[in-house]
């Protein structure tokens, strides 16, 4: 049996997850503890169905929304309680079967290791994989490489990471952005604004058809036009952060050539 974290804890936003929440849950308690699932106003019976199987188990926390709010705001809800509660980091992973639950301790062990980091997952696409999926985030990708300097955030929209609670609920308290689809490409940017350094390890994401319980509530138009305004945020605000995003990288890399100078 997995001994409870006392600092890392796994966060399941969840709305209408679809049959696979239960699995994922459970799959995320096996190589986890603890696991808290933030219902974000679901009307599918998922709040209830979970419920029944965290009864009795204090490894399990429900966090549960009167409405539907967003991924963004269902992470806030869940990092203002992780923070009251005196946990330093989260492990975001969706409640759709999609992403790897047997990588959680790899990615806890790397934020355990490195904990001044935001661990990114870096999307390993099956044969099955969407092609609107997997080449329609390279926009994306390009604008936040653009708008870090090339920080090196590996995949902007892959949400299964490891935050730091503080910086990002700072971040999150400060602006009212982030609350939708948005949250995961305007996190990583903002915590390597705040230099967060993104830590990228590859985990694979698995997509399911309709007739394997596959649910997604992305809408192409909606969220597309979300994300192309987040962007433009972004690049406005960038201009403004330039200075002191170039006076860091310059700095950065000179200390980096100091420390090779005093290894020879």
């Amino acid at each position: 049996m997995n001994i409870p974290s006392r600092s890392h804890l796994v966060l399941i936003p969840s709305y209408n997850p679809g049959v696979r929440f239960l699995g994922t849950v459970r799959e995320a308690m096996r190589a986890w503890q603890p696991v808290w699932v933030v219902v974000d106003g679901s009307t599918d019976g998922s709040a209830e169905a979970l419920k029944a199987l965290a009864h009795g188990d204090q490894n399990i926390r429900i966090l549960t929304l009167p409405r539907n709010q967003g991924k963004g705001a269902a992470v806030l809800h869940g990092l203002r309680a992780a923070a009251a509660a005196g946990y330093t980091h989260v492990l975001t992973m969706d409640a759709d079967g999609q992403h790897p639950a047997d990588r959680i301790r790899e990615f806890m062990a790397a934020s355990h290791a490195d904990p001044d980091a935001q661990i990114l997952g870096l999307p390993v696409f099956g044969t099955r994989a969407p092609s609107a999926r997997v080449h329609g985030r390279k926009l994306s990708n390009w604008c936040a490489d653009l708008e870090t300097l090339g920080e090196g955030i590996g995949d902007s929209l892959y949400g299964f990471r490891v935050y730091p609670v503080a910086p990002l609920l700072d971040i999150m308290e400060r602006q009212p952005w982030m609350r939708g689809f948005d949250f995961d490409p305007e996190a990583a940017v903002r915590l390597c604004w705040r230099g967060i350094r993104p830590l990228n390890i590859p985990a694979p994401v698995k997509y399911f058809g309709p007739d394997e319980g596959g649910v997604s509530h992305f809408n192409y138009l909606r969220d597309n036009a979300l994300l192309s305004w987040m962007h433009v945020r972004l690049t406005l605000e960038f201009v403004l952060r330039l200075p002191l995003l170039l006076w860091r990288k310059v700095r950065a890399a000179s200390h980096s050539r100091a420390l090779r100078s005093s290894r020879r």
